[in-house]
């Protein structure tokens, strides 16, 4: 009889040799740790929890928005974009997958979202690279298709 062993998107194994193992504790941990974060960003931000937010971001974190060639540099512009945006909006969470750091390069994280806006519902697909300190030092947000900035938040970003 053949068993079968399947790698989840929190990297633990299911299946007879279930569990971390040494080797993959770390991982385990750190992937769990990036985690968090994501799911602390997308908390706080539904939850309008301004200052709770900004600690989920690195002082120099780093937005981009390629549908509308829109970047936005720095903590505060980027917590005050967020508080700004116009409508009711909601997010929340589809799924989220974490790449632990390795020497030398940073932990990633991709998350897929669910977005209410008014009645309007879409996807959006976020990119996030987390510092050493476990902030958030960049975010690429992916949307259904390209769409012209709505006016207002000119003193916010600049275009690329």
């Amino acid at each position: 009889m053949t068993s079968t062993t399947r790698r989840t998107d929190t990297g633990t194994t299911t299946g007879p040799r279930a569990g971390p193992t040494t080797a993959t504790a770390a991982g385990t941990t750190a992937r769990a740790d990036l985690r968090g974060t994501v799911e602390r960003f997308w908390a706080t931000a539904e939850g309008r929890d301004w200052v709770a937010f900004a600690e989920t971001l690195a002082e120099d974190v780093v937005y981009e928005l390629p549908q509308t060639r829109e970047r936005i540099r720095g903590r505060e512009r980027y917590v005050e974009f967020n508080r700004e945006y116009p409508g009711d909006w909601h997010a929340r969470i589809e799924r989220i997958v974490a790449e632990p750091p390795r020497p030398g390069s940073p932990g990633q994280v991709v998350s897929r979202t669910h977005v209410t806006v008014g009645l309007e519902e879409m996807y959006a697909i976020s990119f996030f690279t987390v510092d050493e300190d476990g902030r958030i030092a960049a975010i690429t947000d992916f949307w259904p298709e390209p769409y012209e900035p709505p006016a207002g938040r000119e003193h916010l970003v600049e275009r690329y």
